[in-house]
């Protein structure tokens, strides 16, 4: 646990420690110097690391991470996936974020081979070498997905940090490469739950790592105790339907919820259906109504904003949602607010299209 093997060269402590101060002074590339960085702050004496939460629901906050619940996680995860020493790994993602700490430490931890990539939007780009796992965001595959020779020299790819849709679903099941989705967060280190996307095994729910035990609160939103990962505890803001306390299915966010005329809609449940025919981003937020508390409505991101693309869109909600999931109105805004991850934030987009009316 005290070396790596770091794009085919295998280092000790010394060397790799090195290296990163070495490449940490000289190197231009932004990316490259956050790996190093990491890698030194990982081997320094503190006991935690320092993180920031994602922002999906608000401003990025600091957190600070024990070093020694990371590297349960991190095998946690090569328990489930049967991770072995000398197998590849591939890091595609930064480091400033959760996804691309745990990538390094599992890579440590467990002795694999790292290939590192600039972590873009095409991360396979010159890829020819067969990796035995990497973690992806939806963009990542989605952007990947058609070279399938390419994509199918990753044995195991797990996603995350944004859902998987029905399109992009609908393209992993012709994949050779076990796909999985993942559920988790900065606070838990990364995934506490998983789930199959394609293959024999595939299916709707996520099922908790070994360790973890599920419960939900008065909102039925998701409750996790992991012993091996937190000191206490914790509440989400994630509305789920609990199969057992190791298995549920997501349902949406608590804080997306829309009740309008004492109905509660679930927008990630409907934009599902709206996916197969609406190309560009989008979401659907509620605004406050007189008579119904708050009403649903769809806001795309798009530059085109005429009336004839509007009444195209009209007619699919019409005929493919229950009266009840349309949306009242459709406004179009050129560009979203998201977070340095690419989630996008609703409510800061929805302040954007009041100024942009």
């Amino acid at each position: 646990m005290n070396s790596l093997k770091l794009n085919f060269h295998q280092l000790n402590r010394t060397q790799l420690l090195a290296l990163c101060n070495e490449q940490n002074q000289i190197c231009k590339a932004q990316w490259q110097k956050d790996i190093y960085a990491f890698i030194l702050e990982w081997f320094d004496e503190n006991l935690y690391v320092q993180a920031k939460t994602s922002g999906s629901t608000g401003a990025p906050k600091p957190i600070n991470l024990e070093k020694e619940k990371m590297i349960q996680s991190a095998k946690m995860t090569g328990e489930f996936f049967k991770f072995e020493k000398g197998q590849t790994a591939l890091l595609c993602l930064s480091p400033q974020f959760i996804a691309g700490k745990m990538m390094l430490i599992r890579a440590i931890i467990w002795q694999m081979q790292l290939i590192c990539v600039k972590p873009d939007g095409h991360p396979l780009n010159g890829l020819h070498s067969p990796i035995d796992f990497a973690a992806m965001i939806p963009l990542q595959v989605q952007n990947s997905i058609h070279n399938t020779d390419q994509i199918q020299l990753i044995k195991s790819i797990l996603i995350g940090g944004g859902a998987v849709d029905q399109k992009l679903n609908k393209k992993i099941q012709n994949l050779s490469s076990h796909c999985y989705a993942s559920f988790g967060m900065t606070e838990t280190l990364s995934h506490i739950a998983i789930k199959n996307l394609n293959g024999l095994d595939k299916s709707d729910t996520y099922k908790a790592l070994n360790g973890v035990t599920l419960s939900t609160d008065k909102r039925e939103c998701l409750e996790i105790d992991a012993p091996r990962l937190l000191n206490q505890r914790i509440t989400t803001n994630d509305i789920v339907k609990l199969i057992s306390n190791s298995e549920f299915e997501w349902l949406g966010r608590f804080d997306h919820v829309i009740n309008s005329g004492g109905i509660k809609l679930f927008p990630e449940q409907i934009e599902e259906k709206l996916n197969p025919f609406i190309n560009e981003p989008f979401f659907l937020i509620g605004i406050p109504d007189e008579h119904l508390g708050e009403k649903m409505i769809l806001i795309i991101e798009s530059k085109n904003k005429s009336i004839e693309k509007k009444k195209k869109i009209q007619a699919k909600v019409d005929a493919y949602l229950e009266k009840f999931q349309r949306p009242r109105d459709i406004f179009f805004l050129s560009k979203f607010e998201r977070t340095l991850t690419n989630k996008i934030q609703r409510k800061a987009s929805l302040a954007r299209l009041t100024e942009e009316d």
